[in-house]
């Protein structure tokens, strides 16, 4: 009987009733949370750009990818709002005179900043 690519490849096959079903393995790779940006550009990268999803997907560097992309809007976020809360005069004296103020003013700037990070990281 002629060998299948899959054979000649060094894949193996095992018998299952009738059948014979290919012994796949997964790469057993450490798991890294990917959050809530990893998750946000896995929906987009599905929807949007579903050729690329395939190939990360295939080629087992999914979640890598989720992961660099969740750590990298954390860190760009964390920056913008210090750069931003900075460069506004949004301070820890404010904080103590006026705490709704600081409250609605730091809100708004985490809000700009996450929005800036979405727009270069996820929906790219």
């Amino acid at each position: 009987m002629k060998k299948s690519i899959y054979e000649q490849c060094g894949g193996t096959y095992t018998q299952v009733g009738d059948y014979l079903l290919p012994d796949l393995i997964i790469d057993e790779t450490e798991q890294q949370p990917i959050g809530k940006y990893g998750r946000m550009r896995k929906r987009y990268l599905k929807e949007h750009r579903p050729i690329l999803f395939s190939n990360l997907l295939l080629s087992g560097k999914l979640d890598q990818h989720l992961a660099e992309i969740n750590h990298a809007c954390v860190e760009g976020i964390d920056l913008l709002t210090r750069q931003m809360a900075d460069q506004e005069g949004v301070t820890e004296a404010l904080k103590a005179t006026d705490q709704m103020e600081w409250v609605r003013r730091m809100n708004n700037i985490q809000n700009r900043a996450e929005e800036i990070v979405l727009n270069e990281l996820v929906y790219c």
